[in-house]
């Protein structure tokens, strides 16, 4: 008599080959067989009709502070994933002087866009090394098993103080305590380092993230950490556009990557998303990947299941009206009271007479861009056609498209958004997006799980693989099944070594889901208040997963938490033989 029989379901298992009709079964926290006539369980959840598949493992979230206070890292949670790794773009919260606590909240606030008033009120400073971070997160019960890598920026300001913080060069020493403090955090079990080198990734005050104009030396002197402790993954948020470089700037910044990961043996992965800027550098960014792995290097694009697409909307971050100066004499009150000003014929003509006013000429962009501006819609239209902007709108009735962008904005009295797929979406449809995840070096990611509350919804990218890719594109060619339950399970669970996931196969870790594809949906995003100080958040509601079991326990059903929390800190890479325990 087993503990668990998921009976008759067609089991995707993570190993990319066809589906096929059959029982799984479980016995404490492992798989123990699968296919026909594996015997009764004590408890059986009927799965016919319906997909059994391996739990998601997502590699790209930002939960380092939600993590101390959340054991269901929602809304990851909510969407099947079973194993969340954070610590991504060089921010998190170890190591961690005390007179650094609320810097490091700013810098994850102006980055990630995650509220400081939440973190402030929600995390509980236990810690100041990173292994006695990890020792924190161990110490709560989960619905979901989190990871952590160790941030870049975080490393520097605790080394270098004010002149890490501010980007001042690293000398030989500090490079050296930088690798010993990484090494440490490694061995502990952070299962990997993160930088950023991108000029968007700016603290709350402006500022570079710390480490984004670092030079080789410190990132290769960082990096040998890896190679010592003989696991980690090198992760990478850049522009790939040094000003060193006279020709393919993107060059001369793979270059160091493919250096670091020679001489460690560890992989390096990179954001790899196209921008309107140069919209074909994502090609050059695969080929320099297949031509190191042709080489035997372990350089991995890490590609976006969908564009990077900001909501604007009255409650959002940012909207076309922000900077108007009669906007923001309103943009304090309440939204009921804000909304009944906004239809006042005088403050809109007020509004709509202004222009934006920034002195970032990527906010300016983003302000007028109505292009690249769409109604979302319920259910959310990410794949919208050129002829659906608010431009193409406002051309066909001869309006202004400020007004049209006005008049949507007060829609669903006031809670309306508008859809700007700032990156990936340079050509109009999801065509550029497929040849990057077919890509046999890329892995998915790019959720961005628990970050940019106020203005991004991506954490529902695990279920838009099945709801999209699999099942409802029409703009284009689809996805197989087989493929997708591979890509963000065996493959994304693989490059961070965790070898004991993945897979529905005897031994194995008992990760699962049991989802009705037909009826899975996802709602439109909604502003709800429910961080720590009534913090605000983009989530979105989640239909059509009847099952998702942890460590062979049901985590949720029918998408309510059972209260069950098996879960647990990663440490380190997992052998399979670890799943037989």
């Amino acid at each position: 008599m087993h503990d668990l029989v998921i009976r008759g379901g067609l089991i995707v298992d993570g190993n990319g080959g066809s589906p096929f009709a059959g029982d799984v079964a479980v016995d404490g926290r492992r798989i123990v067989a699968v296919g026909d006539d594996v015997g009764a369980g004590r408890r059986e959840i009927d799965a016919r009709g319906q997909l059994v598949t391996p739990g998601w493992v997502d590699i790209h979230t930002h939960y380092d502070g939600q993590a101390t206070w959340d054991p269901y890292v929602s809304p990851s949670g909510w969407n099947g994933v079973t194993t969340a790794v954070m610590g991504n773009c060089g921010v998190g919260f170890a190591p961690a002087k005390q007179d650094r606590h609320q810097w490091l909240i700013e810098l994850m606030e102006g980055v990630e866009d995650i509220p400081g008033t939440a973190l402030a009120a929600g995390i509980d400073w236990t810690w100041e090394s990173f292994p006695e971070y990890l020792d924190a997160l161990e110490r709560m019960p989960r619905g979901v098993d989190v990871g952590a890598q160790v941030p870049h920026g975080a490393v520097r300001a605790y080394v270098m103080g004010d002149r890490g913080a501010h980007n001042e060069k690293a000398s030989a020493e500090d490079i050296r305590q930088m690798a010993a403090i990484t090494r440490e955090a490694l061995m502990a079990g952070a299962l990997g380092f993160s930088t950023s080198r991108t000029i968007l990734h700016r603290s709350k005050s402006g500022e570079l993230v710390p480490g984004t104009v670092a030079g080789d030396e410190e990132v290769l002197g960082i990096g040998a950490a890896l190679g010592e402790a003989g696991h980690g993954v090198f992760e990478v948020a850049s522009d790939f556009a040094p000003e060193r470089a006279e020709v393919a700037p993107e060059r001369s910044e793979i270059q160091w990557m493919r250096e670091l990961s020679r001489r460690t043996g560890r992989p390096v992965t990179f954001a790899c998303l196209q921008n309107d800027l140069s919209p074909d550098q994502w090609q050059r960014l695969l080929a320099y990947a297949q031509e190191d792995a042709a080489s035997g290097g372990h350089i991995t694009p890490q590609v976006a299941a969908r564009p990077a697409g900001l909501l604007m909307g009255l409650q959002s971050s940012l909207h076309p009206f922000i900077t108007h100066p009669s906007y923001r004499k309103l943009a304090e009150l309440p939204l009921p009271e804000r909304l009944a000003r906004l239809r006042e014929p005088a403050i809109r003509a007020a509004i709509l007479a202004e222009g934006p006013l920034s002195n970032s000429p990527v906010a300016s962009m983003l302000l007028a861009a109505f292009h690249k501006l769409f109604p979302l819609g319920d259910p959310p239209d990410y794949e919208p056609p050129p002829e659906r902007s608010v431009a193409a709108l406002a051309q066909r009735q001869a309006r202004d498209p400020a007004e049209v962008a006005y008049e949507m904005l007060l829609e669903d009295e006031g809670r309306a958004l508008l859809y700007f797929p700032l990156l990936g979406y340079s050509n109009g449809n999801f065509d550029d997006l497929r040849s990057m995840m077919l890509h046999p070096q890329a892995v998915f990611g790019l959720s961005d799980g628990g970050a940019h509350c106020g203005l991004i919804c991506d954490a529902s990218v695990p279920t838009y693989l099945l709801t999209h890719w699999v099942r409802d594109r029409s703009r284009g060619e689809r996805l197989p099944l087989e493929f997708v339950v591979r890509a963000q399970t065996r493959n994304t669970a693989a490059l961070y070594g965790l070898h004991d996931r993945g897979v529905l196969a005897p031994g194995m870790k008992a990760d699962l889901n049991v989802i009705d594809l037909d009826a899975l949906r996802i709602g439109p995003p909604e502003m709800v208040h429910d961080l720590p100080a009534e913090g605000r958040r983009l989530v979105q509601e989640i239909e059509g997963y009847r099952a998702t079991v942890l460590s062979g326990e049901v985590t949720f059903e029918a998408g309510e938490a059972t209260g069950a929390l098996p879960g647990t800190l990663i440490r380190g890479p997992q052998s399979a033989a670890r799943a037989m325990r």
